[in-house]
């Protein structure tokens, strides 16, 4: 390899080009600056916006992405390259990644829907169809859960987007619903002190909006008393588990019984008659049914009655 001649042509070229060259590196180093200062104003701009970190991080990769694809057909058109069959095979790649992976960016696209409309964030405890657990990790192409039971759950963005998500935690308060039964030999105005005084002796409880509780429903075998009170959503299952097993307790030391299903059974003295009709059956008589016949089965039976007639019109002529 002759690298005297290579290093010659290297410089010919540059001393023949070299109006090009520093085009080329001028270019390139304003360009790169440029991308640099519009990045910089758009990630002021998601900021003051209060745009969410993770969409904040995808828009600026994708503008970064634009931006050193147009600086480099750009540099490419400076030193000759012709730039137009590039742009059509990278369309054709553009269009079939797009194609091959149209399930995918219909996650990404949900997936930014979720991020930028705050439907959800990381802690929130959701359920969604039969899947329910607490949100650990939001990215665009799928949403985490982890259930209760420690089982981790993976949702593609697009069914999240496309169902009914039900967010527990998007309100710092909730309202914790109970239903009592008890006796109907019961004092209904005791019932419910007893229940409002629980619940009102947990400091984890609202007073305002006041604890409740009402007579609801005579059932067959008890008395149901509808209750609810308000307290901070992470305190909701604390608050349950105490309020129930705090009025089991009170109701014991109030002698208010909590009922089992009964069933009311009645034993009969009296002679049961049940009218009859002595009358005998009917005797059957068979229903006379129509033969449908076939248009080949009419035929033959009206040249059968022809003959028939005409051997009767023959005999009948014989005897005269």
């Amino acid at each position: 390899m002759d690298f005297a001649a290579i290093w010659q042509s290297i410089k010919d070229y540059f001393s023949d080009n070299y109006m090009s060259v520093i085009k080329f590196f001028a270019t390139l180093i304003i360009g790169m600056i440029i991308i640099k200062i519009v990045l910089v104003v758009f990630a002021k701009i998601f900021t003051r916006a209060k745009t969410e970190k993770i969409t904040q991080n995808f828009l600026l990769a994708v503008i970064k992405f634009i931006l050193w694809l147009i600086l480099v057909l750009v540099l490419l058109s400076l030193i000759g390259v012709e730039i137009t069959g590039m742009l059509t095979a990278v369309s054709a790649l553009v269009l079939a990644v797009g194609m091959a992976l149209q399930s995918n960016i219909a996650n990404l696209a949900n997936g930014i829907v979720i991020i930028s409309t705050k439907m959800f964030k990381k802690g929130d405890y959701i359920t969604l169809g039969d899947s329910e657990g607490s949100i650990t990790e939001i990215n665009f192409l799928f949403t985490t859960l982890t259930t209760p039971d420690n089982k981790r759950i993976t949702i593609p963005n697009s069914t999240i987007v496309n169902s009914a998500v039900v967010n527990f935690g998007a309100n710092p308060t909730r309202r914790v619903n109970f239903t009592f039964s008890v006796a109907y030999e019961s004092d209904v105005e005791k019932v419910k002190a007893t229940v409002i005084e629980v619940m009102k002796s947990d400091g984890r409880i609202y007073l305002d909006p006041a604890p409740f509780c009402r007579l609801k429903t005579l059932n067959s075998s008890s008395l149901d008393f509808f209750a609810n009170c308000w307290c901070d959503s992470n305190d909701y299952w604390d608050v349950y588990y105490y309020v129930m097993e705090t009025v089991y307790n009170e109701f014991k030391k109030n002698g208010i019984c909590v009922p089992y299903n009964q069933i009311e059974v009645r034993s009969r003295t009296d002679e049961v008659v049940l009218p009859y009709d002595p009358a005998p059956l009917k005797e059957r008589v068979e229903k006379t049914r129509k033969k449908e016949k076939s248009p080949l089965r009419e035929i033959i039976d009206g040249i059968n009655d022809k003959i028939d007639r005409t051997k009767t019109k023959k005999r009948a002529k014989k005897e005269k």
